[in-house]
């Protein structure tokens, strides 16, 4: 089982951060850890940060349950973890402080570096959101099959991909990643989404928190997982229509381009 997933920096000169249909990630399971920071050919460390600034060993995450832990080896830098769907939430690290523990289920670790800064993000995808319909009070708590939390950016994907269907039952359009794109940059909070943001959604979607099936057929492209992630996802009503409200309405987005498009023919 993984509890935490990195998301590694991208290479440099590389721009599969933004055009690549898969993010490099590093799983890590309960108790297992990784090293991060600029490494070298005989300190080599699972997350390298290629910044002169960086130390070769600058700090450790370690992964727990539904959490994860930091440790700075830093003698006299602090390091900030932020919280990707939290407005400016963030907690710091100070230089020498050893397992840390991370709250947050989407994270972005910051350190200082000659050029500004440098970054790399990690997901606890592990977290549990209880059931809230009203059953039994004694005992355990029922928690979801499907922990999803409807304000992450994770949700506004698998909204988006329903949405036809939502509006529209008999429709069979499933949206692309352009158009997933398209729709949500107007969200708020979503303005700098990019394709391998959705992509990496869609993947943490169908691998961990709704769990497809990985037969052969899936693996051959997203289109099939896409289908599959919006079938499952309307069959247990994961998504539903009331949830279109977090989207901007698709009439009043369509009249939006069409005055643009005049307003741009009058220029």
């Amino acid at each position: 089982m993984d509890t935490v997933i990195v998301q590694l920096p991208d290479q440099p000169g590389s721009d599969a951060g933004e055009f690549g249909d898969r993010p490099r990630l590093l799983h890590l399971g309960p108790g297992e850890t990784a090293d991060f920071g600029r490494g070298g050919a005989d300190s080599p460390v699972e997350v390298a940060l290629s910044d002169p600034g960086v130390s070769r060993h600058a700090g450790q995450i370690t992964a727990a349950e539904d959490y994860w832990r930091l440790s700075n080896y830093s003698g006299n830098v602090t390091y900030v973890v932020e919280n990707m769907e939290g407005a400016g939430e963030h907690i710091k690290v100070a230089p020498g402080r050893l397992g840390a523990p991370v709250p947050f289920e989407f994270s972005r670790v910051v350190l200082p570096s000659r050029d500004g800064e440098v970054h790399f993000k990690v997901f606890a995808p592990e977290h549990m959101y209880l059931d809230t319909g009203v059953g039994v009070r004694s005992g355990e708590p029922t928690q979801s099959p499907f922990a999803l939390d409807q304000t992450s950016k994770y949700f506004l994907v698998l909204l988006a991909l329903c949405e036809p269907r939502l509006r529209d039952p008999s429709s069979g359009a499933i949206p692309g990643v352009s158009e997933i794109l398209e729709r949500l940059r107007p969200v708020e909070g979503c303005q700098d989404l990019t394709r391998s943001a959705v992509n990496y959604h869609i993947e943490y979607l169908a691998t961990v928190k709704l769990r497809l099936r990985n037969d052969d057929e899936r693996a051959t492209g997203t289109n099939h997982k896409r289908a599959e992630l919006v079938a499952l996802a309307l069959r247990f009503d994961l998504v539903r229509e009331e949830h279109l409200a977090l989207l901007r309405p698709a009439r009043s987005e369509r009249k939006e381009r069409k005055e643009h498009k005049e307003n741009a023919g009058h220029g």
